[in-house]
């Protein structure tokens, strides 16, 4: 009997004095953090705004009716954007006293045989273009801020045109043109005369997209 009340009174002991139970260590916590952009890869990688504008051209000839007409090197400059390598375009050291060089896809005069200069680039260089024959656009392929330079007519890839580099030219501008992207003819145009299929691009001003 009295062991029997021990138990009882050792029962009711631990019920009214709880028991003390210890707290386990806080778990230390990982913050997963992103990556640091990286702005070159991104403008290297990617496409401009602009440049994925879709600009209508009053010619529309789809790529199979291009590779037609195009040599393969043709195709791969003015219509995939390529680039010829320096100082070897037909083109480059080219200095007439008159004509003028067409686009090579479509034949709208481009530029006059006047507008050319020597740059020392590598490519045909030239100042100026025939008013309507060129639209620009904004290129950041590359990691870099440029200015494409596309046919009006076709939109054929010509080059990119650069600004304030010092050259002794009436417009300090610098239209740095692929030779495979051209044709010269030795006779001069009239202005506000197109080629065959470029009378709507000439005569209108330069355009800028």
């Amino acid at each position: 009997m009295r062991a029997r009340l021990l138990r009882i009174l050792h029962t009711l002991a631990n019920l009214t004095h709880p028991r003390t139970f210890r707290q386990p260590a806080p778990r230390a916590t990982t913050t997963l953090q992103s990556m640091p952009s990286i702005p070159f890869l991104g403008a290297l990688f990617g496409t401009s705004a602009s440049a994925n504008k879709m600009t209508s051209y009053p010619d529309q000839r789809s790529p199979d009716e291009w590779r037609a007409v195009l040599s393969r090197e043709q195709f791969r400059i003015l219509r995939e954007k390529g680039t010829e390598a320096p100082g070897s375009g037909e083109y480059d050291k080219h200095n007439p006293s008159t004509g003028v060089y067409a686009c090579a896809a479509c034949h709208t005069p481009l530029y006059k045989a006047t507008h050319k200069f020597s740059s020392g680039c590598g490519w045909p260089a030239y100042f100026d273009s025939i008013p309507g024959a060129v639209v620009r656009h904004e290129d950041r392929t590359l990691g870099m801020a440029r200015t494409e330079i596309v046919c009006a007519n076709c939109g054929g890839h010509l080059g990119h045109v650069f600004k304030g580099e010092g050259f002794a030219t009436p417009t300090n501008e610098r239209h740095c043109v692929n030779s495979v992207s051209l044709t010269f003819s030795p006779e001069e145009v009239k202005e506000g005369k197109g080629a065959e299929n470029g009378d709507d691009a000439a005569g209108k001003g330069e355009s800028k997209v």
